[in-house]
C-alpha cells in the first residue's frame, strides 16, 4: 500500500471501488464524504430507533435502559431492528404511490380535452413577455417618448 492510499481512509477507497464497478469515474471529491455521513447518521438514528423499541417491548423492571429510560437491558434483536428500518423508511423516504393510482389520475386528467388549435400562418409562440427572444430592457429614450405621449394624450 502507498503513502497515498494509507492517507485515504478505508470506507472512501470502498466507496471508490462501488462507484468504479458502476462505471461512475466523474464525481466530486466530496461525495463519498456526503456518502458516510448519510450512513453514519441514518444507521446510529435507526440503531436508537431500535434501542427504543426493544427497550418499550421488554420493558418490566425499572432500571435504566439502553436507552437511558426506565426499561430492561435487553439485547437488540433482528425484530427490533427491523422495525427501527421500517419506521424510519415510512417517514424519512418518500414512498412510491401505486401505479394504479397513477393510472387513476392519468385517466382523470386526459378527460378533458386540449383546446382546440387556432390555425394561423407561421410559427406560434407564446406572448413576447414569456419567449426567451422577448426584450426585457428599454433604451431612456424609448421610455422617455412612452411618457411623452401618455403626457400629451
Amino acid at each position: 500500500m502507498t503513502n497515498e492510499q494509507a492517507a485515504i481512509p478505508r470506507d472512501v477507497r470502498l466507496l471508490h471501488l462501488i462507484f468504479a464497478t458502476q462505471n461512475i469515474y466523474s464525481y466530486q471529491d466530496h461525495v463519498p464524504l456526503q456518502l458516510m455521513d448519510f450512513a453514519y447518521r441514518y444507521t446510529t438514528g435507526t440503531l436508537q430507533d431500535a434501542t427504543i423499541y426493544s427497550d418499550h417491548a421488554h420493558a418490566s423492571g425499572s432500571h435504566i435502559s439502553n436507552a437511558g429510560n426506565a426499561g430492561t437491558n435487553a439485547q437488540l434483536t433482528t425484530e427490533d431492528i427491523r422495525l427501527g428500518i421500517a419506521a424510519r423508511t415510512n417517514y424519512q423516504f418518500k414512498p412510491v404511490p401505486p401505479k394504479e393510482l397513477l393510472l387513476e389520475l392519468a385517466a382523470e386528467r386526459n378527460k378533458k380535452p386540449l383546446p382546440a388549435v387556432i390555425p394561423t400562418w407561421g410559427i406560434r409562440l407564446p406572448p413576447e413577455k414569456y419567449c426567451l427572444t422577448g426584450k426585457d430592457w428599454v433604451l431612456e429614450d424609448e421610455e422617455e417618448a412612452v411618457s411623452y405621449k401618455k403626457r400629451k394624450t
